[in-house]
């Protein structure tokens, strides 16, 4: 593969939604149309994909590197039969060793984790991408502290998979307050979302990493994201491909109701 892959920042939905469609109904479509649409945007079958999963923190970077990752039900109080749910996707060793030395040259250690499954923000989110589940993923840890500037400089290390057939997905959630999952979380999820779509979609590159480097300055930023880990793959995303243009690849002003929730997509889809 020759062309150069776009990056993905996705705003993932709430547990194992895509196996709940009893129970949501219509609630996660507008999500899932634009889940299933990313293979499209991206064109030719990648070789792997690298998801950066808000629900993997580190002190220091770490990375999938199974060749059969099991999986990880990392949320409670949901239905017997989401336990029970398989992604039998496979690993790559070989893309692990890769981001492992990408990083390195990068000046950023990470580690190789034998043992680490896929959590549901990696499997709920790649199952309506890729359904059969027969492309190799590999996924990679945030870090602790949530340090917006080592974020992007990883995303810059990795950046050249995006020429090797590697499609990279942040995995997190533009909004991300359950506490305020409801009509107390509407102005602070319009509001930040507002900031997140003239930052990323306007701006010039240059000017959008220094706007994240102080995101915490935007409005309701604190609301929308009392902990920044679902935020956080974001930035990766958009270090891997810092110079490239942005778009809103889904946005919704009315999920769970009233929440303002977008995914975006960083360099140019398929033609």
């Amino acid at each position: 593969m020759t062309n150069r892959l776009p990056t993905y920042f996705v705003s993932h939905g709430g547990g194992p939604w895509p196996f709940m469609k009893d129970q949501y109904g219509a609630t996660y479509n507008k999500l899932e149309q634009s889940l299933v649409d990313i293979a499209r945007q991206v064109g030719a079958r990648p070789k792997a994909v690298l998801v950066v999963s808000s629900h993997w923190e580190e002190d220091e970077f770490m990375v999938s590197s199974s060749a059969a990752p099991g999986m990880i039900y990392d949320y409670g109080g949901f239905p017997p039969h989401t336990y029970q749910v398989q992604y039998p996707a496979p690993g790559s060793p070989q893309l692990a060793q890769r981001v492992a030395e990408l990083a390195a040259a990068g000046g950023h250690a990470v580690t190789q984790d034998p043992l680490r499954g896929f959590d549901h923000g990696t499997f709920s989110m790649l199952y309506p991408v890729y359904p059969a589940a027969d492309m190799p993923v590999v996924q990679l840890s945030i870090r602790h502290g949530y340090d917006p500037q080592t974020h992007i400089d990883i995303g810059r290390a990795l950046a050249p998979l995006r020429d090797e057939g590697i499609l990279i997905i942040g995995s997190g959630l533009s909004f991300h307050n359950l506490r305020q999952f409801g009509p107390g979380g509407k102005q602070a999820s319009h509001a930040f979302d507002d900031w997140l779509q003239h930052v990323l979609l306007k701006l010039t590159p240059a000017e959008r990493s220094v706007a994240m480097l102080h995101w915490s300055e935007a409005p309701y930023a604190r609301m929308a994201h009392p902990r920044e880990d679902h935020l956080a793959p974001l930035w990766v995303a958009l270090g891997a491909a810092e110079g490239e243009a942005a778009s809103c690849v889904y946005h919704e002003d009315n999920f769970f109701g009233n929440l303002a929730v977008s995914s975006f997509r960083f360099g140019a889809a398929a033609a």
